[in-house]
């Protein structure tokens, strides 16, 4: 416990600041720092606070009710990458001109698309709604089912490699035979 004056003069003599940690505390808390390095930390800190912060975007996918079975794969190509980024992703069935006298038949078919992608590893956040001339559902990724696709192209990466070098070392091998049969 030292005096106001007494700190004062040790935080002038080290070059310091007197930062005031608990003015209510009887007697008053002070700490020597530097002040300029202690501001200059903490925004480092909430930087890197920020960057671990994963933003989530919402990605729209837009289908019609007469949708083709290459377009509709294509559609989920990009669904399946959107969700492995960590994506939501709002799916639209949009209906013009006639096709609004088949909306039933519409959200079957959107349904069925719904269906698709959650088996390509999403989860329904908001089920299907009419809003005007569209069917709108938004999807967020499953991460256990996402973590569980990752693991599996490891392992197959693993043995694709562990069969690439099997196959190097066997045909090392007969070049080896092959190299004495010809001396």
């Amino acid at each position: 416990m030292v005096s106001f004056a007494e700190a004062r003069r040790i935080a002038d003599d080290q070059g310091l600041d007197l930062v005031e940690v608990s003015p209510n505390a009887k007697p008053p808390v002070i700490k020597l720092i530097d002040y300029g390095r202690f501001k200059y930390d903490q925004q480092k800190r909430a930087n890197e606070q920020k960057k671990k912060t994963a933003a989530v975007q919402l990605k729209e996918i837009q289908f019609r009710p007469n949708i083709e079975a290459g377009d509709l794969g294509t559609k989920l190509t990009r669904a399946t990458k959107f969700l492995e980024q960590g994506d939501k992703i709002k799916m639209v069935m949009q209906f013009r001109g006639r096709e609004m006298a088949y909306r039933e038949a519409g959200m079957e078919k959107f349904k069925g698309i719904i269906e698709m992608v959650v088996k390509l590893g999403a989860i329904v956040e908001s089920a299907p709604k009419s809003m005007g001339n569209r069917f709108i559902c938004i999807m967020a990724p499953d991460k256990k089912v996402l973590n569980q696709k990752a693991k599996d192209q490891k392992r197959l990466e693993k043995l694709e490699a562990l069969e690439a070098a099997e196959a190097g070392e066997t045909s090392e091998a007969t070049a080896g035979v092959e190299n004495q049969a010809d001396s």
